[in-house]
């Protein structure tokens, strides 16, 4: 079952932390080279790990967004890829990349897309902020990290969001029970999002962890981290942090394992 799991792209799941209500708002997925996407790991690792590849080869990699929900309130952390894809192509580290199904989970979920009071970004890349550069919550404002926002690439899609951007600072409350904390190495603002209620804490962490793999292996950076090293060592504190008791993690690139527990070294899924 936990295999099948890893070899296709998150459902929608919802968590509940005392009155706080979390769910997994799915969007789409990329495939990964894992050769390509994991420089340090090995055709052999592959070879013993089987159970993490689909059936051309591929690590799994769901896209989509977190939906934090209290006292009628809603904050989206992430918007994913949007309504478009890309094919693969030879040689490179992505295989098919596909959006265009945030809109439907969300109102699977009971939301509409003017529900949503801010969006919160983990980072500037395509397939976190789809929805966003689509104007599709008219009534949101957009959280992003003053060094990721300073620093970021210039392009007509972000440049298209100035006027809805609102810079946080390191520990700032961005809704209640949220705190936003950076974990610079994927991008110079990278972030993550810590969700506190009912005596249990969800730790959001975006791309510090790309795979289920790299909880076993955290040295092991993804090509498209800015500063590898600096990556990997936050993911060893990350790692250690996920298995302390009462924790919950969120990987929004996991396969459909997104929340889990660091249990003997290894990404435990929670039960459904």
């Amino acid at each position: 079952m936990l295999d099948e799991r890893l070899r296709r792209p998150a459902l929608l799941e919802t968590v509940h932390l005392g009155e706080t209500k979390v769910s997994f708002v799915p969007d789409g997925a990329v495939q990964g080279n894992p050769r390509l996407w994991l420089p340090d790991s090995t055709a052999e690792t592959w070879a013993a790990r089987p159970e993490y590849l689909d059936d051309d080869g591929y690590l799994v990699a769901s896209i989509g967004g977190l939906l934090v929900e209290r006292d009628g309130r809603a904050l989206l952390i992430d918007a994913g890829f949007g309504p478009q894809s890309a094919p693969a192509e030879p040689g490179a580290p992505n295989g098919l990349l596909y959006g265009g199904g945030l809109l439907d989970s969300l109102a699977a979920l009971g939301r509409k897309p003017e529900d949503v009071e801010a969006v919160a970004f983990t980072h500037l890349h395509s397939d976190h902020i789809g929805w966003a550069v689509q104007q599709a919550f008219p009534q949101a404002e957009y959280l992003v990290t003053e060094p990721e926002w300073t620093q970021r690439e210039a392009s007509g899609e972000i440049d298209a969001m100035t006027e809805r951007v609102r810079t946080i600072k390191d520990g700032q409350e961005v809704f209640p029970g949220v705190r936003i904390r950076f974990a610079a190495g994927h991008t110079p603002g990278h972030a993550e999002y810590v969700i506190t209620a009912g005596g249990q804490r969800l730790i959001a962490f975006g791309d510090a962890v790309h795979s289920p793999v790299q909880i076993e292996n955290p040295d092991w950076s993804c090509v498209y981290d800015h500063d590898p090293v600096e990556a990997a060592s936050h993911r060893r504190k990350l790692v250690a942090e996920l298995a302390e008791p009462g924790t919950i993690g969120y990987g929004n690139h996991f396969a459909d394992v997104v929340f889990g527990r660091v249990r003997d070294g290894r990404w435990q899924p929670l039960d459904r």
